[in-house]
């Protein structure tokens, strides 16, 4: 339901409650809170489905009903994210009360339209270092929430690439670049790093648009062993066209997340997005309930899942030890 709906729905309500009972009225009272979502990906998307439905049902376990006392603003900008900035001023001016966002170039976004609006993040890659917040302790500002620790774990996606493909001496890394994501130096470091250390040589590839992951693709398949798939929101809403193509080059490709391997792909090692999409909700109850954001630690993932997919690799040829089988968290049959 759209706001100006709720809000005409409301206000019909409100001049007929003369007769109704006391009860009723003081439920008519309840301000209805307005919290905008910057969204990195499609609305139609299942994965972009399943982390709204764990943020709504977490604020809703915290007694925020759509509807009732809390309304939702979900701004879409997938293909064209050089909108996002006018959707984060279009949110300021409707006085959100808290503004979600679905990764730390989203977070910058909003952060340079408000400077006194909550902001949360939902599954930032880096927020630490970036100047958005002091620090991970206290923020400060008006900025907090998820922090996925991204650049720590590229190391151990390079480590599990090379148990999948023994003889890999050469990994392509697929950047993507777009305004709705925030790209850390921390990241091609660690991995060049990574890298080094197991004898592999990276070959940096950046991605600027979407016709530009088959082709990026193709090119890492005629030099090198296998690709890595840094997680933002442009790879994140190609997830599809990524494993396809790395599909038909035969590429051995891991990912961040596991909705990549959900969509064809070999490997994903990473966080829980859609869990951590629902603690995202209680940084926005407490927010509501009257907390300084700058006061809310960016709370950090401890759990983190290794998902296989053994259609991928039985159409790569390749065998998954059994070592790397009895690490995952969930194996795609």
């Amino acid at each position: 339901m759209k706001r100006r709906e709720l809000i005409t729905l409301l206000g019909g309500a409100a001049a007929a409650s003369v007769s109704w009972p006391l009860p009723a009225r003081a439920q008519q009272r309840e301000r209805l809170r307005l919290v905008g979502l910057l969204w990195g990906l499609a609305a139609d998307d299942p994965e972009s489905q399943r982390r709204f439905a764990a943020f709504a049902g977490g604020l809703r376990e915290l007694g925020w009903t759509e509807g009732k006392n809390v309304a939702f603003e979900l701004r879409y900008a997938v293909g064209n994210p050089d909108r996002f900035s006018a959707m984060a001023a279009d949110l300021v001016q409707m006085n959100a009360s808290a503004i979600v966002a679905t990764s730390a170039g989203l977070v910058s976004i909003a952060r340079q339209a408000t400077g006194t609006i909550p902001i949360v993040a939902a599954s930032a890659g880096a927020l630490e270092g970036t100047g958005l917040i002091a620090s991970l302790r206290r923020p400060g500002g008006n900025v907090t929430g998820n922090q996925i620790l991204s650049p720590e774990l590229m190391s151990k996606r390079v480590e599990l690439l090379k148990q999948l493909v023994p003889n890999l001496t050469r990994l392509g890394v697929i950047d993507p670049v777009t305004p709705a994501a925030i790209n850390s130096p921390r990241y091609l470091e660690t991995i060049t790093e990574a890298a080094r250390a197991l004898q592999i040589q990276v070959h940096h590839v950046e991605v600027r648009s979407p016709d530009q992951f088959a082709v990026a693709v193709a090119a890492i398949a005629r030099e090198d062993q296998a690709a890595l798939v840094i997680a933002n929101p442009l790879s994140g809403s190609n997830a599809k066209v990524i494993a396809g193509s790395a599909a038909q080059n035969r590429l051995p490709t891991i990912y961040e997340f596991r909705f990549f391997a959900l969509a064809g792909g070999l490997l994903s090692y990473g966080a829980d997005n859609v869990l951590l999409h629902r603690n995202a909700a209680t940084y926005v109850d407490k927010i509501l309930k009257g907390a300084n954001p700058g006061d809310l630690p960016v709370q950090q993932p401890t759990k983190f899942e290794l998902v296989i997919n053994l259609n991928a690799a039985k159409a790569l040829g390749l065998t998954v030890p059994d070592k790397l089988l009895a690490l995952a968290d969930e194996v795609i049959e």
